[in-house]
């Protein structure tokens, strides 16, 4: 049995598919696992480092935005809309899987076309509650679509029944307790704690707002703080706290570059303040967090905004748009839902009911029932 997994450009397109294949590898071992990706995407790193075969063809989207520049990459990116298919052509009959299965990227468009053509089984899993491009394209030809909310649904077409799967999650987010949390961190059981991250290279905006929120509290002491910069702006955003005397040692407010210990403080927290990428968005319901979620404007088809909507409407999180965001209304809300153990209760609770958290293994159970 061979399962070739598909995917590229985002984290959010791969570590689905490195969990996935992870689960696959641990319950299934004699099943074989490979990946087609590109080698300018990070599944170029990502992939071998969690010791999958990997494999590239070369594809380019398209710029939507006009310009000269966006002109030529564009008359680039149909040449490769031929190239990238006789590529994964001659990589599907070399290695002869028994399925492709895609998680979005725009690579997946040629593998999956070419795998369909040859009769090879096939199967999409879209992360967002609003499909990209790709993977609405694909819909109606694969044989099986799986989506991780329901809302997907509307926006595709699929051929057949498809199947709501949830996203797949780091093992780890779901395996420490907050009451062990809060021991590593030597903080109080009955303290109430906030953490704030951006993403990886951070979210000025988001910065931007915590910084009036981490200058309340340094003087308050009302919450702790766990806040994560980015690694773009860290060595500013230090600078800019400590004009206004913050002291880095003061024990309530932790600034970091970085989250590298993302169970502990996933767990330990009360309330979360972030993007509404795909991942994140599971991982607070399958941890039951509360949340204020910030979208990103500037992603494709606005899915961050949607994604973010699928939890405010089931009472999961509050959605405060970046447009309207500030430092002091940021810091209101807050202030608004610590204030209110009720209303977090609830929120939590809510998060729970609408999350799947063996998502990885749903997957892997339809991808072998296809084959089966």
């Amino acid at each position: 049995m061979h399962i070739m997994f598909v995917g590229g450009g985002t984290a959010g397109h791969i570590n689905p598919a490195i969990a996935v294949a992870g689960y696959i590898r641990d319950n299934y071992p004699d099943c074989k696992i490979s990946y087609i990706g590109t080698k300018k995407g990070m599944e170029n790193r990502l992939v071998p480092l969690a010791g999958y075969d990997f494999y590239s063809v070369d594809v380019a989207g398209f710029q939507r935005k006009l310009t000269v520049k966006n002109i030529f990459r564009n008359i680039d990116a149909v040449r490769k809309v031929f190239t990238s298919s006789i590529e994964a052509r001659k990589l599907l009959k070399a290695l002869k899987p028994d399925i492709v299965f895609g998680t979005g990227g725009y690579v997946c468009g040629p593998v999956l076309r070419e795998a369909a053509k040859m009769g090879i089984k096939t199967a999409v899993h879209e992360a967002n509650a609003y499909p990209g491009v790709t993977i609405k394209m694909l819909a109606p030809t694969v044989d099986l679509v799986m989506v991780a909310m329901e809302d997907a649904l509307k926006n595709l077409n699929p051929k057949n029944e498809p199947v709501i799967t949830g996203n797949p999650i780091r093992s780890s987010l779901k395996s420490v307790s907050k009451a062990d949390a809060r021991k590593v961190l030597n903080i109080p059981q009955n303290a109430d704690v906030l953490l704030s991250f951006g993403g990886s290279l951070g979210a000025r905006v988001i910065n931007d707002a915590m910084l009036e929120v981490i200058k309340q509290d340094v003087d308050s002491k009302e919450f702790y703080i766990y806040h994560a910069t980015g690694k773009n702006a860290h060595k500013e955003y230090m600078e800019k706290l400590a004009s206004v005397g913050f002291d880095p040692d003061n024990g309530v407010v932790n600034v970091y570059e970085y989250i590298d210990n993302m169970d502990i403080l996933m767990a330990a927290a009360d309330l979360v303040i972030c993007r509404a990428g795909a991942m994140t968005v599971n991982e607070l319901q399958v941890c039951g967090k509360p949340a204020i979620l910030i979208p990103s404007p500037y992603v494709a088809e606005n899915h961050q905004f949607h994604n973010a909507m699928s939890l405010k409407k089931n009472n999961a999180a509050e959605l405060i748009e970046e447009k309207d965001l500030n430092g002091e209304e940021l810091y209101k809300t807050v202030k608004r839902l610590f204030s209110d153990k009720d209303k977090l209760r609830s929120m939590s609770e809510q998060a729970l009911k609408i999350a799947i958290p063996d998502a990885d293994r749903r997957i892997a159970d339809e991808l072998l029932k296809i084959i089966k």
